[in-house]
């Protein structure tokens, strides 16, 4: 890959970190003395950054990590039970009755065409969860746990767990996870298959940014149309799906990257895709 992107971080004491290079985009959850609890104006971050890796064409695959010792551990109740933040008296006064998600971190995550991996770090709970699911590879280090305490907090998976996780694991174990708010360890997990992989906690990053890279080295428009239809196969029939597939692929094979990737095979080297 030709093109190097370098984009340092703003600001390390804001509540979402943003950092790109070579073609890897970073988005770090940066509330670590909270254990990486949501507040309103991290979502409001959250969904920007989505949103700017996705829309810069230097960005190949997006990163999503927290720091400190948990990855998210859910909405924030400290602020909701002291009358200010997300699920408070206070907000839900507030509320409209006619809710526009279009751009809410979990809408903009399923929407996006740039892979995500989200390296998890520490628990996933709640919020914190549904995240974690929403991204397209989960690499979990050893002593991290995915919990779906949604019901023991009274409320239900706010958003896309009650989608994704059916969708993921088949219903009936679907079911078992969210009405008993079962935490699971990173090894049973992995075991269900909503970690890809698990690795040491200190290699998690590295391990990460490995799989970033290599999914970034090949051709990204191919990489983004790959996703876009996989997301468009959850809702189709077979047929009208390969009609889909057939017209990305007629796009493709006019690109500059086909080419390279033919000529390269032939050449026996590695292929340098620029996005075109």
């Amino acid at each position: 890959m030709s093109e190097t992107l370098a984009k340092p971080v703003a600001d390390q004491t804001a509540e979402v970190l943003y950092e790109a290079a070579d073609g890897v985009a970073t988005i770090t959850l940066n509330r670590p003395e909270r254990m990486n609890a949501i507040s309103g104006p991290m979502l409001a971050s959250l969904s920007e950054y989505l949103l700017e890796a996705n829309a810069d064409s230097k960005v190949r695959v997006v990163i999503l990590t927290g720091a400190g010792r948990a990855f998210c551990v859910g909405l924030d109740l400290v602020d909701a039970t002291q009358g200010s933040g997300i699920g408070s008296d206070r907000q839900a006064q507030a509320v409209s009755v006619n809710l526009d998600l279009r751009n809410t971190p979990p809408t903009i995550l399923f929407g996006m065409d740039k892979p995500t991996i989200c390296a998890l770090n520490g628990a996933a709970a709640g919020y914190g969860l549904d995240t974690a699911l929403g991204c397209d590879i989960r690499i979990m280090g050893e002593s991290s746990k995915l919990a779906a305490a949604f019901v023991r907090r009274g409320v239900v998976p706010e958003s896309g767990g009650t989608w994704l996780l059916p969708r993921l694991v088949g219903w009936s174990k679907a079911a078992e996870l969210i009405f008993t708010g079962r935490t699971l360890s990173a090894a049973e997990s992995l075991a269900l298959g909503l970690a890809n992989e698990v690795v040491a906690d200190a290699e998690l990053l590295t391990r990460a940014r490995a799989v970033a890279a290599e999914i970034a080295g090949n051709a990204p428009l191919a990489v983004q149309s790959a996703k876009r239809l996989m997301r468009m196969g959850l809702e189709e029939t077979f047929n009208d799906h390969v009609h889909h597939v057939y017209l990305q692929f007629l796009q493709l094979v006019r690109t500059q990257d086909f080419r390279e990737g033919m000529t390269s095979f032939l050449e026996k080297r590695p292929a340098d895709f620029h996005g075109r």
